[in-house]
């Protein structure tokens, strides 16, 4: 791929004592990466602020941290969707790296290094990852949220040629905004959490990290961002930590999501207790209909995961049980006995990222294989509580 970006100088927004110059940079263009370190080495700036959350900083800056990460404790805090979202955007990166030739991301690594060579600060300014992607995830509706989870999907099990488009949004934005771009021109609510939010956020953190601090800061941001942050800049209105804060807040899910867990399992007892009082024959028949679905189907998720024979019989176990009881998902359980019985060595967290890009390596890393067992048994078992609830008012009706 020709790598058309052209060298832009930086635009200079004045605060006060302090000049903001904002670097828009391309994710994949080795004259980013150029211009970053031309403009570090020239002397003239006293700070760097880069468009990277501490996660991403990590993840760029220090590619063994996730030897380090507790596979438990993220399966305990109910974190494993959100872990696997962001290996999935990893794989994406990692065909682009391929495809290109480039590495996504080089011209914050250049921010990074030679702002280390220098002794600048450096200012990480974007929202965490995972607060973003929260935040995307509850402020659309169900029809898009399956299509964000098929966006992400895609990213893995494709093997195609990323598109010149695709590639030509990279230039303009970042992974986000590429992986979600033709979402978010469709719905206002998307754009605003992926681009107008951040704009806002980068705004308050450099007003809170920079401002009156340093005279010259260089902010290296993606070309799409630096118009909007431009703007929040100039025209900011209230505290800094109150914005961060607001926009920091993960929108909770609504009442009646909330309580239709409960709803379907007050439903299915019921329908168990009306079976029993009509006939000992048919409240029998209800509970094996239940055991037999739910646990079947979960353990049919974990078998397709490739987990270990006795992970797919406790998932079988599990679900009927675990499906009464909405403060327990039989993805938790299946996911820690296969943790036990298979538990990830330092190789398996060292490749993690680099088998994720390849459909066969979320099978082959025992790491990836944990948050697959989690993911497909808890699809299993959330199917198999609706199959298994259809079946039991069928007999009650029939």
């Amino acid at each position: 791929m020709n790598d058309d970006a052209h060298s832009a100088a930086p635009r200079r927004v004045q605060l006060g004592n302090t000049t903001f110059h904002l670097l828009g940079t391309a994710h994949v263009s080795r004259q980013s990466a150029e211009d970053v370190r031309r403009e570090l080495r020239s002397g003239r700036y006293d700070a760097v602020a880069i468009e990277l959350c501490p996660s991403r900083y990590r993840a760029l800056a220090e590619p063994g941290h996730m030897a380090n990460m507790d596979l438990f404790q993220v399966l305990r805090q109910g974190k494993a969707g959100m872990v696997a979202a962001n290996l999935a955007l990893s794989a994406y990166q990692q065909r682009l790296a391929e495809q290109s030739g480039i590495q996504p991301g080089a011209e914050m690594l250049a921010a990074i290094e030679e702002a280390d060579a220098a002794e600048l600060p450096l200012l990480l300014i974007d929202r965490e990852i995972g607060i973003t992607l929260k935040r995307v995830y509850r402020g659309v509706g169900w029809l898009q949220r399956f299509g964000l989870f098929a966006g992400l999907g895609a990213s893995v099990l494709s093997r195609e040629r990323i598109s010149e488009q695709e590639i030509e949004r990279l230039k303009e934005g970042d992974m986000l905004e590429a992986t979600f771009a033709e979402f978010a021109e469709r719905s206002p609510a998307l754009y605003r959490t992926l681009i107008a939010e951040r704009d806002r956020y980068m705004a308050a953190r450099l007003r809170q990290e920079a401002a009156g601090r340093h005279r010259n800061v260089l902010v290296v941001v993606g070309a799409g961002h630096v118009d909007g942050l431009a703007q929040e800049l100039a025209n900011f209105h209230g505290e800094p930590e109150q914005v961060l804060e607001t926009l920091q807040q993960v929108p909770p899910p609504g009442r009646w999501l909330r309580r239709a867990p409960w709803l379907v399992v007050a439903i299915i007892l019921a329908g168990f207790a009306y079976g029993f009082s009509q006939d000992l024959q048919l409240g029998r028949q209800l509970v094996v209909d239940w055991i037999l679905i739910n646990g079947a189907l979960c353990a049919l998720g974990s078998a397709i995961a490739l987990a270990h024979p006795l992970t797919i019989v406790a998932s079988f176990i599990a679900a009927p049980i675990t499906s009464l009881n909405p403060t327990i998902g039989a993805g938790f359980v299946a996911a820690a006995v296969e943790l036990a019985l298979r538990k990830p060595t330092v190789a398996d967290f060292a490749r993690l990222r680099s088998d994720v890009s390849r459909l066969s390596g979320w099978w082959r890393n025992r790491t990836a294989r944990v948050l697959l067992v989690f993911l497909l048994s808890t699809l299993g078992s959330a199917a198999g509580t609706y199959i298994a609830g259809f079946r039991i008012a069928e007999r009650l009706l029939g």
